[in-house]
């Protein structure tokens, strides 16, 4: 079904594989600007810091971009570097990036007579070109059930029909694994039931258990195995759980872990986002967090709070808590892949003038 790898291709990623068993510690945060300052070098090597989420204001042009990289691992060569280019109207890197479409633009064409191929191929040009530039991976895809119910999801999700999410989210995954990058599902259990956006409040969505495991969660519980990584939701089910989803051991440990027999990484969502200030300030939230399932929680765009995060790691090591995990080192990038490389290939060409065709 899918394109044979030949010499103008790079090789098939295949399963992701840890490269190290080294713990990683337990937070991510994000950078300032297009080059690192004196402080975030301090930062980044702090033992509890594990990885480094980039935005568009850290990128200018590839050039640049890989030369941040580089400064980032000069400083700390085990930290996970990732970024949001799902696609769509969430693609951080555009200059000299392929614009992938909106997943629901790509879910659409599901049952066309290449549509399959089509969603393959697309998690595996938008996953080659990220690794080309160094990180290790995008948080992608979104598996929300949704066509324009809720306002921060809609055309990001890859339909309103669960089976359909969960058919062309696996071709995408698929695509993603071959080129060498692990796949994160986000937002567990979904958005589908809610309207309000997260970034700005608390949703709450009043359904029962049954109805939301008869739609939103099933793209999660039938591509449990397929993920290497979960990001939950900051939704309060408060039919469910009195706590939003992230900071849940009930949705952490029963339902993810235990009903969908999930064992791969939890990242907690970014917890300057207000719909996770129902947890309380930031070292309580990053504390409700890990103590439910997170393997690594996401401070952005608040240094302040990510220093808070820090101060709360630090007593909870001096105590004898050690949060850093061995799971996250699955979320490393299998492949070394260039730029030069993969602009010559035939198989990326090809791919740029079916989307530019459709």
């Amino acid at each position: 079904m899918y394109p044979e790898t030949t010499s103008d291709t790079f090789p098939a990623g295949g399963d992701i594989s840890p490269s190290s068993d080294t713990a990683i510690g337990p937070l991510m945060l994000d950078l300032e600007g297009l080059t690192l300052t004196s402080e975030e070098q301090e930062l980044l090597a702090h033992p509890m810091v594990g990885g480094v989420i980039f935005f568009a204001r850290n990128f200018a042009d590839r050039e640049q971009l890989i030369a941040l990289v580089n400064s980032v691992r000069a400083v700390n060569d085990g930290l996970l570097i990732c970024v949001d280019q799902e696609g769509g109207r969430v693609q951080r890197f555009r200059e000299g990036f392929t614009r992938i479409p909106p997943m629901q633009w790509l879910g659409d064409k599901l049952d066309a007579e290449t549509g399959a191929d089509l969603l393959h191929d697309c998690g595996w040009l938008m996953a080659s070109e990220v690794l080309s530039c160094g990180l290790d991976f995008s948080f992608a895809p979104v598996l929300d059930v949704d066509r324009s119910s809720c306002e921060v999801i809609a055309d990001r999700s890859f339909a309103d029909d669960p089976d359909v999410v969960s058919k062309a989210a696996g071709h995408f995954i698929a695509g993603m694994h071959e080129a060498g990058m692990a796949a994160t599902g986000k937002h567990f259990p979904g958005h589908g039931g809610v309207r309000a956006d997260s970034h700005l409040e608390t949703p709450y969505d009043n359904r029962a258990l049954d109805d939301i495991c008869q739609r939103d969660i099933k793209p999660f519980e039938k591509l449990a195995s397929e993920l290497d990584a979960v990001m939950p939701a900051h939704i309060v089910f408060p039919q469910i759980d009195s706590a939003a989803v992230g900071f849940s051991s009930f949705w952490m440990q029963k339902m993810l872990r235990e009903k969908l027999g999930f064992d791969g990484v939890i990242f907690s969502d970014d917890l300057s986002m207000k719909g996770a200030d129902v947890a309380g300030g930031y070292a309580d939230k990053a504390q409700s967090a890990l103590s439910a399932g997170c393997d690594m929680v996401l401070v952005c765009n608040d240094r302040q709070g990510a220093l808070e995060v820090l101060d709360f790691l630090e007593s909870e090591a001096a105590s004898g808590r050690n949060w850093t995990s061995t799971r996250l080192a699955k979320m490393r990038r299998r492949e070394s892949w260039d730029w030069e490389t993969l602009e010559g290939s035939e198989r990326r060409r090809d791919i740029i003038q079916r989307l530019s065709s459709l």
